[in-house]
């Protein structure tokens, strides 16, 4: 697999902050009174995870209707945004509103029709409930190896789900006549990618709404589980789910030029016990695969990133720095483990209507972590009071400087906070999962040292509790 990122033809190399404000060369300041020379440019790559993706469904509708994705005086727009298996899912609904304009009325239309489509997609039925029942429980089955996995190649056709996935997915978006949304090259439409792996030879496959025909059969190709649905033909190749492959497509992303790239993380990075039963081996295994290629592209990325920050590729390299921000779905969101990765079948309606409100819930957490970061970064004690609840709390160790270990008001501690003691380290990705992360530099009158920033969030987005301490070993 390649992971060189695109560089950007037609636009001097530059490097950028979280906000698409130029920097120089190297990672200098920004100042954040200049005025910026174009909208912030947003690539988004969706995760896939089967119906847990219902959780991104609620994290995309709540991004599109938030003014964190442009205002007057903050202008941004969607540039690209990729997928694989339900993230492919949740992409291309949006996309196919967002690629004839981005007004508030397209992307509040981009929202709910992520809404529409997983009520759609779920088991209401009382036969739907009863072949979900029984769906789910076999795959729990499987991953404790009381019953051998099946193929779909003994299922008749008419029954093996193929046939309503593609009326399914026909019913969500304006595919022409023929069934396609046919190729667009033109760089000023939202470049959309679907992930998939080729069975036969092993190669991945990025569909691109640049150069590829987007069929039902294209996101089914991104969406085959193999132990579900039959390879699926299309495209000159035969594909499986892109689990297998890119999980999401994030290399291909930067031929959009994204001032940042947000990603929707659905396997959890850490956990914390090791696994012992066979559903907690199965769904740990599951969840590593699906994570490895992401995090292999995200590192090279900050690699790039850093590479440019500290002189080492300079204006002719071609490259630009582009700000990683991780929304990952908390482990407390699956109220129950015992089902492992069979879960990520589970079409029950009130299942799924949890995952997506508990999506909107973590996409209020990510755009508050966003607000507070930029007062931060913006020296800003007004959008920081905004930023922070009235009663959080502020700790930390060293290398900042040591405060009381029961914590101090953060609010009384303001002014340290705005004058330079933290910067966020834009060369690293930041984290909003069961808290916000950042990687950051930590100013003293010694010197410079690297350290980490961690808040908790309240259901509003407000800022409850900082902790400021060293980097994660």
């Amino acid at each position: 697999m390649s992971t060189v990122p695109a560089r950007s033809p037609g636009r001097g190399p530059s490097s950028c902050d979280g906000t698409g404000v130029s920097l120089p060369a190297g990672g200098g300041e920004a100042d954040p009174m200049s005025p910026r020379t174009r909208p912030r440019r947003i690539a988004i790559a969706l995760q896939g995870g089967g119906s847990h993706t219902a959780f991104t469904a609620g994290v995309l509708a709540r991004l599109l209707r938030s003014p964190a994705l442009g205002t007057a005086d903050d202008p941004a727009e969607i540039v690209a945004v990729s997928g694989t298996s339900g993230g492919a899912i949740c992409a291309l609904v949006a996309w196919d509103r967002l690629r004839d304009g981005q007004t508030p009325d397209r992307r509040e239309a981009a929202a709910a029709a992520l809404e529409a489509f997983w009520a759609d997609n779920a088991a209401r039925g009382p036969l739907e409930r009863l072949a979900n029942l029984g769906l789910v429980t076999a795959g729990a089955l499987q991953g404790l190896g009381l019953v051998p996995a099946g193929t779909p190649y003994l299922v008749p056709r008419l029954f093996d789900g193929t046939r309503q996935f593609r009326d399914l997915v026909a019913r969500h978006v304006g595919f022409g006549p023929d069934g396609a949304v046919a190729p667009d090259p033109d760089p000023a439409r939202p470049l959309l990618l679907l992930g998939a792996v080729d069975v036969l030879t092993g190669d991945f496959r990025a569909f691109s709404s640049r150069t590829d025909p987007i069929t039902a059969d294209t996101v089914l190709a991104s969406a085959a589980v193999p132990t579900l649905f039959r390879a699926v033909h299309t495209g000159g190749g035969v594909y499986w789910d892109g689990l297998f492959s890119q999980n999401p497509p994030t290399h291909d992303l930067l031929d959009a030029d994204p001032d940042e790239l947000w990603v929707v993380q659905i396997n959890p990075s850490r956990i914390d016990r090791e696994p012992r039963t066979p559903v907690e081996i199965a769904d740990r295994r599951n969840a590593l695969a699906g994570n490895l290629s992401l995090h292999q592209e995200l590192g090279f990325v900050e690699t790039v990133d850093r590479l440019l920050a500290d002189g080492s590729l300079g204006p002719d390299s071609g490259y630009r720095q582009v700000t990683v921000r991780v929304l990952e779905m908390p482990a407390s969101t699956i109220r129950s483990r015992l089902l492992g990765s069979a879960s990520k079948i589970d079409r029950d309606v009130v299942f799924l209507e949890h995952l997506q409100r508990r999506g909107a819930a973590q996409a209020e957490r990510f755009l508050g972590a966003l607000a507070f970061e930029r007062a931060v970064r913006d020296r800003d004690p007004v959008a920081l009071a905004a930023a922070v609840a009235p009663d959080a709390v502020l700790t930390s160790t060293a290398p900042f400087r040591e405060r009381d270990p029961a914590g101090v008001p953060l609010l009384a501690h303001v002014d340290a906070l705005l004058d330079g003691e933290v910067t966020v380290d834009a060369t690293r990705k930041q984290v909003a999962a069961e808290t916000a992360r950042w990687a950051v530099r930590v100013h003293r009158d010694t010197g410079t040292a690297d350290g980490l920033a961690e808040a908790d969030l309240d259901d509003a987005g407000l800022v409850t509790a900082l902790r400021l301490g060293p980097p994660s070993p």
